[in-house]
């Protein structure tokens, strides 16, 4: 197997053209700044976990990615939901079910959250 059928291999294997929205949180900064260390990180938890308990994840509608800084610092954990561009901030693991629920699965953005 050559390079090419191997990286179309594992887009397969993620379900790469099934996605619908991705989600990706800044959690984990080799500087912290819009939120701590262990703060960040247990949101990061909160959201791989439940977006696989629902079946969201592997073959599912939902990709997820944690990132090292959004460039907000301020008001983190921050996160942006793609293709929608819609920013969120202060996402703690009971923000991160509400943008779950309403935003990932029913489409509808968090207002309340939201940054732009």
């Amino acid at each position: 197997m050559n390079s090419e059928q191997e990286l179309a291999a594992r887009a397969e294997k993620l379900g790469l053209a099934n996605i619908k929205r991705h989600i990706f949180l800044c959690c984990d900064q080799t500087k912290p700044k819009c939120c701590d260390h262990k703060q960040g990180m247990a949101s990061w938890d909160y959201l791989k976990e439940r977006l696989d308990e629902l079946g969201l994840t592997n073959q599912g509608d939902i990709y997820r990615s944690k990132v090292n800084c959004l460039r907000i610092c301020q008001s983190g954990p921050i996160a942006v939901v793609y293709p929608d561009g819609v920013w969120y901030h202060s996402c703690s693991p009971a923000v991160l079910e509400r943008i779950i629920q309403e935003h990932l699965i029913q489409g509808e953005p968090v207002k309340e959250y939201m940054i732009i």
